[in-house]
């Protein structure tokens, strides 16, 4: 029978380079990591479209959005959906900032920040911000079930522009 043990990659430690990917936004135009270097940016993983918790977490971010820009930070929330459900999701609930689709290979960059759940085949609740040279300053994976803590953004945020 063959090795079951799946390997876990780690998260990405405070300190350490942010690995770049490139993702298709909800509009299909590729985004890489890499092409942000010069400000901030906000990664976003969370499980699913349309969940209740995820859609909470991702309106107080639409609804804060003024904090982020202030910051001068790019958020961008990643999930295993596709481009188009991560379109229609945006659309309903007045998203601005861009939702990539970790779809193919599904999960792909969820894995290589440490926060892809096998089992479920989703994303865990990370966050990870990271600086204008491209190193991670923030980290944060919640479990299931349990929403981030906005007042985390914030002091993150504040510590990015104390620098």
């Amino acid at each position: 029978m063959a090795d079951q043990a799946v390997e876990e990659r780690a998260v990405p430690a405070v300190g350490e380079a942010a690995p770049d990917f490139e993702l298709l936004n909800q509009y299909g135009e590729p985004v890489r990591l890499s092409e942000h270097r010069g400000r901030n940016v906000v990664l976003v993983f969370f499980p699913f479209a349309f969940s209740g918790i995820c859609t909470g977490e991702l309106c107080e971010i639409r609804d804060n959005l003024a904090l982020f820009e202030g910051a001068d930070a790019a958020v961008l929330g990643i999930s295993v959906d596709s481009k188009f459900a991560q379109r229609a999701y945006a659309e309903k609930e007045g998203y601005s900032f861009d939702l990539l689709a970790d779809f193919w290979p599904h999960g792909a960059i969820a894995e290589q920040y440490g926060v892809f759940d096998p089992g479920s085949g989703m994303a865990k609740r990370g966050t990870f911000i990271i600086d204008a040279s491209g190193t991670v300053r923030y980290v944060v994976v919640n479990p299931r079930g349990q929403a981030r803590d906005f007042a985390g953004y914030r002091a993150a945020l504040a510590g990015l522009a104390g620098d």
